[in-house]
């Protein structure tokens, strides 16, 4: 369209990513002012409104949903175009934003990230590990790393590590005095370590046998947030703990914890790398995916 350049076409659908003009300013490298001013323009030659503004968030309106479904994709086909058309391959540089649980953040740092950025100098990994389900578009993340259960159906998933196993794991001197549970019902004769979700809810523990599930919602006095931390409760003799295997390993490996329940805790599809099957897969996130995959 006439007077509709392609940087004010890239910088509507970042700041529709991001749903701030101040972050999508600070990526762009311009100022919020100006970034601002650039998108009235764009919708006064479009002849429509693209943005709601407030003084403290920016939101779509409905055309401006419309457009960005339309537009996302054609930006994208684009870029496939221009990347596949170089004559040298470029060196990759910018951010990649990727949104994870501890337990995923964990494995890539030990098996792929430092060879990643080894190898893409010019490239931020931003790394984040709030413990949230969240909309990776919406927030603005290239990707996301949940357990293969957790990922949304409309997502392309890259699976890593393995199938994982949670388990329910106990210290010996616990067990000599509160006895071994034989079924997952005995558990509510127990002291358990709860679990503390990022929304708040308490986490009700799953186990499976003859593929049949089981789901109970543990009695105990002590809550957690954090794996490690009911690994070290269990230490302590606090209770029995329901915790993926990785974190308890050392503990049972040195005979400080046991686990019990064993045949109604089978493995599950483990981790995921997604990201979202409309959008334009940047650079980055290709070379961050072969490198998943070269050590998966």
């Amino acid at each position: 369209m006439k007077n509709v350049s392609l940087n004010d076409l890239k910088a509507f659908l970042l700041v529709a990513r991001l749903q701030s003009f101040q972050q999508a300013a600070g990526e762009l490298g311009v100022s919020r002012s100006a970034l601002s001013h650039a998108m009235r323009a764009l919708e006064t030659r479009l002849g429509v409104r693209l943005l709601h503004r407030t003084t403290r968030s920016v939101s779509l309106t409905q055309q401006g949903a419309d457009f960005l479904q339309r537009l996302d994709p054609l930006l994208g086909a684009l870029d496939d175009v221009l990347d596949s058309t170089r004559f040298q391959p470029q060196e990759l540089h910018g951010t990649l934003r990727i949104n994870a649980n501890e337990g995923g953040a964990r494995w890539l740092l030990r098996h792929v990230v430092a060879d990643f950025l080894r190898a893409h100098p010019q490239v931020e990994l931003d790394l984040v590990t709030d413990g949230r389900l969240v909309d990776i578009v919406a927030t603005g993340f290239d990707a996301g790393v949940r357990l293969a259960e957790a990922v949304p159906r409309d997502m392309i998933a890259v699976p890593f590590g393995g199938d994982i196993r949670f388990i329910t794991v106990a210290a010996p001197g616990y067990l000599e005095q509160a006895g071994t549970p034989q079924t997952p019902e005995d558990l509510l004769q127990h002291r358990c370590i709860a679990q503390r979700l990022p929304g708040g809810k308490r986490y009700r523990w799953e186990f499976m046998r003859d593929n049949k599930p089981l789901t109970l919602n543990v009695p105990g006095t002590l809550c957690l947030d954090n794996s490690a931390l009911m690994v070290e409760a269990v230490v302590l003799g606090l209770g029995i703990a329901y915790v993926p295997e990785p974190y308890a390993r050392q503990a049972l490996d040195d005979g400080l914890a046991v686990q019990v329940l064993k045949a109604w805790c089978p493995p599950i599809a483990g981790l995921c790398l997604y990201y979202a099957s409309h959008r334009h897969v940047p650079a980055t996130l290709k070379a961050f995916i072969a490198a998943i995959r070269a050590v998966a």
